[in-house]
């Protein structure tokens, strides 16, 4: 075969490579805060061109890495960056990276992290006992503080999920706060979800008096669910055990429960990007039990089952 032969193909250009990697690096910051716009950009990016999604996999190798941290540790002990000659051709999207690197390791949600005595990252569950003997199961990417002595007993959920086993017998109840929930706590067993502003309780056993950030104040029984936001109360709903608290028991379980939903409650589960390039997919419903340490394996579930293609690249899974 000559090099004139239009099958041979031909050597990848250099420039355009380099410019992919940068883009991607560009994204791997730009994808730490990243909005809804955001995430349909980045989405858009990698469906642009294969070398797209060939350089992010190399970025994040890259990101999760020896390189990037060492340029953070020079970075942060302000040596010159004369001695990272080597790396010149990705230096300021790499020097970006290593700033935000720094930032999250020491800066980021610091108010969070200095407040909270309990942490999980994603994927994580943590058992906690509290002084008082009341139990508690933090769920993924969670913070979560108590302060128990003899004036008070309160508990703080700020951001995440939480499973309470709160005995009764105490004179003095548990005080939870979760963003703009407060609630009362004597004798009951209930899960409490913080997310995006607004927070939900779901109860197993016993009663909880809540009040809402507008002073509003209800009282919720055994199998009663609500969610409070900064406009109040929404509507009193039923609580289905086997599915809502599945993950109690390390499932989760969705019924007739539309994909769009089901890939928002996995992406909770998964340390990357879970990506659905398909929107004819997004009402497709789904009935599945799967468990939430496997996140990936569910994924690849769902693609056989609405017969899917599947792309995995390191912390990135695309359905399309």
């Amino acid at each position: 075969m000559t090099d004139s032969d239009p099958q041979c193909p031909s050597p990848p250009d250099p420039a355009a490579r380099d410019s992919a990697m940068d883009q991607a690096l560009d994204w791997l910051i730009r994808l730490q805060c990243a909005s809804a716009e955001d995430t349909r950009a980045f989405e858009a990016w990698l469906e642009a061109d294969p070398a797209n999604a060939q350089a992010y996999v190399e970025a994040e190798a890259l990101w999760h890495g020896d390189t990037v941290r060492q340029i953070a540790g020079q970075i942060a002990h302000t040596q010159r960056p004369s001695r990272l000659a080597r790396l010149r051709p990705h230096w300021k999207p790499l020097a970006a990276a290593a700033v935000l690197l720094i930032g999250v390791f020491t800066v980021g949600n610091l108010p969070m992290r200095l407040q909270a005595d309990h942490l999980t990252v994603v994927g994580e569950r943590q058992r906690v006992q509290l002084d008082d003997g009341s139990k508690v199961l933090l769920n993924t990417n969670s913070a979560f503080s108590s302060d128990i002595n003899a004036g008070q007993r309160v508990a703080r959920l700020y951001q995440g999920e939480a499973y309470f086993e709160v005995a009764g017998g105490l004179n003095r109840p548990l005080e939870l706060q979760a963003g703009p929930l407060r609630a009362s706590v004597r004798d009951s067993d209930f899960a409490v979800r913080y997310l995006d502003g607004e927070a939900q309780v779901r109860v197993q056993r016993g009663d909880i008096d809540l009040q809402g950030s507008s002073d509003q104040r209800i009282r919720l029984s055994s199998g009663d669910s609500i969610r409070v936001g900064p406009n109040g109360f929404s509507q009193r709903e039923r609580v289905d055990t086997q599915k809502d608290l599945a993950w109690v028991e390390g499932r989760l379980v969705f019924e007739n429960c539309p994909l769009s939903q089901v890939l928002a409650e996995l992406r909770r589960y998964y340390p990357g990007f879970i990506i659905n390039t398909n929107d004819k997919l997004e009402h497709v419903a789904v009935t599945g039990n799967y468990r939430l340490d496997q996140p990936l394996e569910a994924v690849r579930s769902l693609a056989h089952i609405t017969s899917a293609r599947l792309q995995e690249y390191p912390a990135v899974v695309i359905l399309n």
